[in-house]
C-alpha cells in the first residue's frame, strides 16, 4: 500500500513538473539579458491583455518571447524591435501607447468623462439652489384656509 502512495505521488510530482515550460535563453552577455528582461516587461500580451510577455503563459507570448530573443541575437534595437511588434499587434502591444490620433480618445477620454461629470454635478447643485432659495407662497389665502379647515372638519366627524 506504501509503494502504490508513493508512486502516486510520484507521478503527481512528475505531472506537475511537466507542464511548467522555462524558457532558457544563452545571452552574448549581461547587458543583453538585460534588455530582454525590459522588453518582455514593457510589451503586452495580446492574448492577456493586462499581462506582459514575460509573465505570460499564453503560446502567442512564448512565441513573441522567443522572437525578441531572435532579433537581439540578430542585432537589432529595442526600437526596431518595438516597431516591429507594433506593426504586426498594434499599438495594444505597448503599455504606453503613443499619443496620436489613433490614441486621443484613450489618453484624454477619462480626462474628460470627468470634467463632464463635474459640469452635470455643477447643474445640478446650481438648479437645487435655484429651487431652495426661489421665493414660494406657503400662505394661504382666506379661502383656501376655509376649505380646508372643512375638509379637516369632515375629516374628524
Amino acid at each position: 500500500m506504501k509503494r502504490l502512495i508513493r508512486g502516486a505521488l510520484f507521478g503527481l510530482f512528475l505531472a506537475t513538473t511537466v507542464h511548467a515550460a522555462i524558457d532558457t535563453y544563452e545571452f552574448k552577455d549581461e547587458a543583453e539579458r538585460e534588455r530582454y528582461r525590459t522588453l518582455t516587461e514593457e510589451l503586452r500580451c495580446p492574448k492577456c491583455q493586462n499581462q506582459n510577455i514575460a509573465d505570460s503563459n499564453a503560446p502567442i507570448a512564448m512565441d513573441l518571447r522567443q522572437e525578441i530573443f531572435r532579433m537581439l541575437d540578430e542585432g537589432r534595437s529595442n526600437e526596431q524591435i518595438v516597431d516591429y511588434l507594433v506593426a504586426r499587434y498594434g499599438d495594444f502591444v505597448r503599455y504606453k501607447p503613443p499619443v496620436n490620433a489613433k490614441t486621443f480618445l484613450l489618453w484624454y477620454g477619462p480626462a474628460g468623462l470627468l470634467a463632464l461629470g463635474f459640469g452635470v454635478l455643477a447643474v445640478i447643485l446650481v438648479r437645487r439652489r435655484r429651487v431652495e432659495n426661489a421665493p414660494t407662497s406657503n400662505t394661504l389665502s382666506e379661502a383656501e384656509r376655509e376649505r380646508l379647515a372643512k375638509l379637516l372638519d369632515k375629516k374628524d366627524s
